[in-house]
């Protein structure tokens, strides 16, 4: 058997967490991929999985084995790229993960973008509000929405995220218009993943006012903090991207337009600068070079 095919059925195994999984995203029966990874422990000489009704994991030998192979393949694809046209060499499967309300509004139509520069690369997306173990989930790069960065991990800004403080016209009719951040206590706030209390910060010129907002309603989602706000249910916080439109629209007031709240940073963060596959690193620069540009710009304040 082809040893550089085995090296790649066994990586898909561990990236898809199943040889099922595995065998649909290779178009392989599952008995050919059960045979690459045969192969792959004959070849190592040790077991390379533990696996168990519920999930696989990797055995010491096998991770050590999956690093290998992951240098393996990357050296073969230096060698198959060296004399190809660049949009047609790169290929592989990325893995991504972002939060619901990034991934639809600007994430899409960057993926979109990249993928018409190289056919030849699959993405795959993970969405979650949860914070990702890059290296348990084999994810190749996330994209977060974050003013605190983990220490071991390495992050490449790409832009900056604004918040707006918005409500439906219906609610606001019925509960009144706060005139400053202090009333927001009096009010019904929707808060994103905190128990009880949160605090919003506010600042215009040399003020500052850290408020303590409470509500009826919290979740680790904020569209569907969006979908309730909507609703009239209270006074949420947004990232600029959800709500541009509904704001020109007239479906959601901003509120106290003379503030400022923290700005947050979108990062693009992966696990290690050495033994980087080339499109991962032509995934980095093209979001670089996109999310500088005037779609993604547009994007972000929520207009497109």
């Amino acid at each position: 058997m082809d040893r550089l095919t085995a090296a790649n059925v066994f990586i898909t195994i561990v990236q898809r967490g199943s040889l099922t999984a595995a065998a649909e995203v290779l178009g392989m029966s599952r008995a050919m991929v059960t045979r690459y990874l045969g192969q792959m422990e004959t070849w190592s000489g040790a077991r390379l999985l533990h696996r168990s009704t519920r999930r696989l994991s990797l055995t010491p030998a096998g991770e050590h084995t999956f690093a290998r192979c992951q240098q393996l393949l990357l050296l073969a694809n230096d060698i198959e790229q060296s004399h190809q046209p660049e949009g047609e060499s790169l290929s592989g499967l990325l893995r991504i993960s972002s939060s619901h309300s990034l991934g639809s509004s600007v994430l899409a139509a960057a993926i979109t973008a990249f993928q018409q520069r190289y056919p030849r690369i699959r993405i795959d997306m993970h969405i979650s509000n949860q914070l990702v173990n890059l290296i348990e989930e084999r994810i190749d790069l996330a994209l977060r929405i974050t003013s605190q960065l983990e220490p071991n991990l390495i992050a490449r800004p790409l832009h900056t995220c604004d918040s707006i403080i918005c409500a439906s016209p219906a609610y606001l009719e019925r509960a009144g218009i706060p005139q400053h951040p202090e009333q927001l206590s009096c009010h019904n706030c929707l808060t994103y993943s905190h128990f009880g209390k949160s605090l919003w910060n506010f600042s215009r010129g040399d003020e500052r006012d850290a408020v303590a907002v409470s509500g009826n309603l919290s979740a680790n989602d904020s569209l569907i903090l969006l979908s309730a706000a909507l609703a009239g249910a209270g006074i949420a916080m947004q990232p600029q991207h959800s709500v541009g439109r509904l704001l020109a629209e007239g479906k959601l007031v901003a509120l106290f337009p003379d503030y400022q709240l923290d700005q947050m940073g979108i990062y693009a963060i992966y696990t290690s600068r050495q033994h980087q596959p080339p499109q991962l690193r032509a995934l980095l620069d093209f979001l670089v070079e996109w999310f500088s540009g005037e779609e993604a710009h547009q994007r972000l304040r929520g207009l497109l």
